[in-house]
C-alpha cells in the first residue's frame, strides 16, 4: 500500500463565463493509480459536475490530455506516484486552448490550424485508378512515416511557448502533418503545402525550443518536421528543389 492514505488534488474549475479557480479534493491513494483514475474518482464520488474528457483509457486516443503539475500529459498513462509532490498534484485544462468547462479544452482552434496548414491529402489519383506502389524504404517515405503516428492529442500544442505568445502560429502538430504530406509521394500539391506553412504564423515563427518533441507522448519529433519545412520553404524561395 502507498505510504499516504490520501492525495491532495487541486483541480482548476471554471469556463468561459467563470474564471478558472482552484478547488481541492482529498482522494484515496492506491497503488498504480493514474491521474485519470483520480479525476474520475472526484467526478464519481465528490462532485458529479466536474467536467473532463476521456475515451480509451489505454493511451490510444489522447482525449484525456490535461495539464498535470504544469506539464501537458495523457492522464491515463500518468501514474500518480511519478508526478505527485508530497502527496499532492494539480490538474488543469490544456494550455493554449479555450476552456469549455473545468478540464475540458475546446479543440476547435487546434484543428482549424491543422486545416490551415493544408493537413489534408491532395490526391494524385481517383478511386477508379490503380493503387500507386510506393517504395517503403525511400527517403521521402521515411520522412512521411516519422510523424504518421500523431493522434492529434494537442499535448505538443499545449507545451509550445510560441503558441502561447503568438496566437497565429500554426503549432507543431499541424506543421508536422504538413511535413508528412509534403513527403508523401501520393500527395499532388507540395506547393500548396509550402504556401500554407510559409506565411504568417507558419514554420518560420517556430523558435526551435523543442518542447513539442520533449513532451510528445508518442515520442514523435515535431521540431525536426518544422525544421524540414523551413529548409524546404527556403530552397523554394531561392529557386532550389527539395
Amino acid at each position: 500500500m502507498p505510504e499516504q492514505d490520501h492525495l491532495t488534488v487541486t483541480v482548476q474549475r471554471g469556463g468561459p463565463d467563470a474564471p478558472l479557480q482552484p478547488q481541492t479534493f482529498q482522494v484515496p491513494a492506491y497503488d498504480n493509480q493514474t491521474v485519470l483514475d483520480v479525476v474520475s474518482w472526484i467526478q464519481q464520488n465528490s462532485d458529479p459536475t466536474l467536467t473532463y474528457r476521456f475515451a480509451c483509457r489505454v493511451g490510444m486516443c489522447g482525449s484525456c490530455a490535461m495539464m498535470v503539475n504544469g506539464v501537458p500529459r495523457w492522464t491515463c498513462r500518468t501514474h500518480v506516484g511519478k508526478v505527485s509532490k508530497g502527496g499532492a498534484i494539480e490538474v488543469g485544462p490544456l494550455r493554449n486552448l479555450p476552456v469549455i468547462k473545468d478540464l475540458a479544452a475546446d479543440m476547435d482552434p487546434f484543428f482549424d490550424k491543422w486545416v490551415a496548414a493544408e493537413g489534408m491529402h491532395h490526391p494524385t489519383r481517383t478511386r477508379h485508378d490503380a493503387i500507386e506502389a510506393i517504395d517503403p524504404v525511400a527517403s521521402d517515405r521515411q520522412e512521411a512515416n516519422a510523424g504518421i503516428e500523431c493522434i492529434n492529442c494537442s499535448v505538443c500544442y499545449s507545451a509550445c511557448d510560441t503558441v502561447a505568445g503568438n496566437p497565429d502560429y500554426l503549432g507543431p502538430a499541424a506543421l508536422q502533418r504538413a511535413w508528412t504530406l509534403f513527403n508523401d509521394a501520393k500527395d499532388a500539391d507540395r506547393d500548396t503545402i509550402l504556401d500554407a506553412v510559409s506565411g504568417k504564423g507558419g514554420c518560420h515563427s517556430c523558435h526551435s525550443m523543442g518542447s513539442c518533441t520533449t513532451y510528445c507522448p508518442n515520442e514523435l519529433d515535431p521540431l525536426s518536421a518544422i525544421l524540414g519545412l523551413k529548409r524546404a520553404t527556403a530552397k523554394r524561395f531561392f529557386g532550389g528543389r527539395k
